[in-house]
């Protein structure tokens, strides 16, 4: 494949705490060798911003997010979880509603404060189970709630002026395999320059004189 001339050779995708992108990534890198991928993990209030300030081409994001002037593709939902230490009662039980954290401190920003406080039980955090898994630790645990609303992830882009390979990317995070015929179509108008049309009176000479 062969970067149009007026491209930035490279695709920096971002990500906020949660996700994880290797599947996506490795294809990537298998079927785009000669165009170098950037991944970026961006806090989840700095999404937007990361977008706006061309930080990142395309964001794997958490909703709710502001989309005017960004297209956005809803991809999965997550489950949410309450995160506390493994001494805390709640971890006695399999699962828990938002009845049940009535009385507790609930903290919903998995920064190193916040963990702190799960861990010496005087709050507990309710965030996706993504970011509980990704942040793992011998002394907490988490469970499900059963009755919160999930949290959604997708990939957002800039409407205007998007990177030349956005539409590449997001074939490959819909599972677009080489031989689509839309991945082909794709390949062949980055790896060829758009020729001009024809003028179509060069040629055609003077009218013979009989």
């Amino acid at each position: 494949m062969t970067t149009p001339p007026d491209a930035d050779p490279r695709l920096r995708v971002g990500f906020v705490p949660g996700v994880t992108l290797t599947k996506w990534t490795t294809i990537w890198r298998e079927r785009y060798r000669s165009v170098p991928l950037e991944v970026v993990e961006v806090a989840q209030d700095d999404q937007r911003r990361a977008l706006d300030d061309g930080e990142v081409d395309l964001c794997f994001v958490r909703q709710p997010i502001d989309t005017e002037g960004l297209h956005l593709i809803p991809l999965y939902e997550e489950a949410p979880v309450v995160w506390v230490s493994k001494e805390h009662p709640i971890a006695a039980f399999d699962e828990v509603t938002i009845a049940d954290l009535a009385d507790e401190t609930v903290l919903t920003e998995a920064d190193a404060s916040g963990i702190n406080q799960v861990a010496i039980e005087i709050a507990v955090l309710r965030v996706p189970m993504s970011i509980a898994r990704t942040h793992s630790r011998r002394d907490l645990t988490y469970r499900p709630v059963t009755d919160a609303d999930p949290t959604r992830i997708g990939l957002a882009w800039r409407a205007e002026n998007p990177h030349p390979l956005t539409d590449e990317f997001i074939g490959v995070v819909r599972g677009r395999t080489t031989q689509s015929s839309r991945t082909q179509q794709e390949r062949a108008r980055l790896a060829k320059p758009v020729k001009p049309e024809p003028n179509r009176r060069a040629g055609r000479g003077r009218p013979r004189r009989r």
